[in-house]
Parts: structure tokens; sequence; C-alpha cells
């Protein structure tokens, strides 16, 4: 393998955040997971709860966690050129089981109590759901696309 090769095949990365999040231990644990599975940072679009401790790795001491009060103000200051995937329940949302994961990604995902907002759909590249027997807790889920990430990376 050449160096080029392997400067190609490291390339990339990825960002996960929470839209309208509603409690401080979901967001402790999907940064703990965006840490284990390598994600830059994490991020929140208008958060509904008070910044308390819940990640008993303190994943803020390897990746940072950016808040922006609304969607606008995401919008202004999210990364150039990087693609935003909605993780959402949608007829057309495609399957992420085959879904191929951009270079550089933002994954957003909809609050524990509801789902993405009609604007944040409206701004997704993508769309993406997987099957699950009974809808799972956000943390999970945002685990569960790092995850699925890391796997098809580590494939190609």
């Amino acid at each position: 393998m050449t160096v080029k090769s392997v400067a190609r095949e490291s390339r990339g990365w990825c960002a996960i955040g929470i839209e309208r999040g509603k409690t401080p231990a979901n967001l402790g644990t999907l940064w703990r997971s965006a840490v284990c599975f390598g994600a830059a940072y994490v991020f929140t679009v208008g958060q509904r709860f008070q910044r308390e401790a819940a990640d008993v790795c303190k994943s803020w001491r390897n990746i940072p966690c950016f808040s922006y009060a609304d969607w606008l103000d995401f919008a202004t200051h999210r990364p150039y050129d990087v693609p935003l995937v909605g993780v959402e329940l949608t007829d057309d949302a495609k399957p992420l089981e085959s879904f191929y994961h951009p270079e550089r990604a933002l994954y957003l995902l909809g609050p524990e109590d509801g789902s993405l907002s009609r604007q944040a759909q409206d701004h997704c590249e993508h769309l993406v759901s997987f099957t699950s027997r009974y809808c799972l807790n956000v943390a999970t889920a945002g685990s569960i696309v790092l995850y699925d990430r890391q796997t098809k990376r580590w494939d190609a």
C-alpha cells in the first residue's frame, strides 16, 4: 500500500447532533458514542435542557460539543461542503443498510419525543432510516449510524 492510498483511506470525518434534544443523558450517551466511533464533534440545535454532566467517560476532553440556538444559527455556522444526513423514519428515507456514507458528513437526529423538523428535513441532502421492531432511544439510534459508518468505511 502506498502513502497516497493510505492518505486517501484515512480522509474524511463526521459529526453527529440532535435537534431539539430533550434530555442531557441522551446527549451524554451520544457524545460518548461519538468518541468511541471516531466522530470529530457533536452538536445540538435548539436544545431544551440545561447542561449537566451525563457522560461518565468525560467525552468533552476528547471532542467538542457545539450548541446552536436554532436552525438558522446552525445553517449559518455549519461547515462548508459537508452533506447533512437526517436520520428519520420517512417514506423517502434510504435504508441505512445500503446507504453509502459520504466522505464528510453531518448526521442529524430528531428529539426523543418527536421527529426532525420539516425545516431540517428540507435541508438534508440524504435521509436514512433502519429497521427496528420498536422506536429506539435517540442516542442508541445515533450510535448505530456511527457504527454503520465506521464499519463500511473500514470495509472500503
